[in-house]
Parts: structure tokens; sequence; C-alpha cells
């Protein structure tokens, strides 16, 4: 018995996928720049001018 998939489990199937790439690259994008703004918040209320973020870069 062989089992194919109908054009509209294909299409849900893609959807899903898209749905759960897009999350997790909304997730992972927002708390870099989550970090990234943390780090400049913390620069500013020192009165520092140069932002430390050059230096954490490779982090």
């Amino acid at each position: 018995m062989e089992k194919k998939l109908t054009l509209v489990q294909t299409i849900a199937t893609a959807t899903v996928f898209s749905a759960v790439s897009y999350w997790y690259g909304f997730m992972f994008g927002r708390e870099s720049s989550r970090k990234e703004l943390s780090q400049l918040i913390e620069d500013l209320r020192r009165d520092n001018p140069t932002p430390s973020s050059n230096s954490h870069s490779s982090s």
C-alpha cells in the first residue's frame, strides 16, 4: 500500500513548517536584540558615549 500525500496535505505541511521556522527565527532575533539593547542601555546609564557592544560583538 503506497501512501501518497495529497496537494492539500503537502500545502498544510509546508505551511506548518514555515510557521514554525518563522516563529523560531523571530524568537532568536528578539532575544539577540534584547541582549544588544540591554548592553546599550547600560552604557547610556553610565554616560558612556562609546558603545561597548563593539568589544562584545564576538559573543
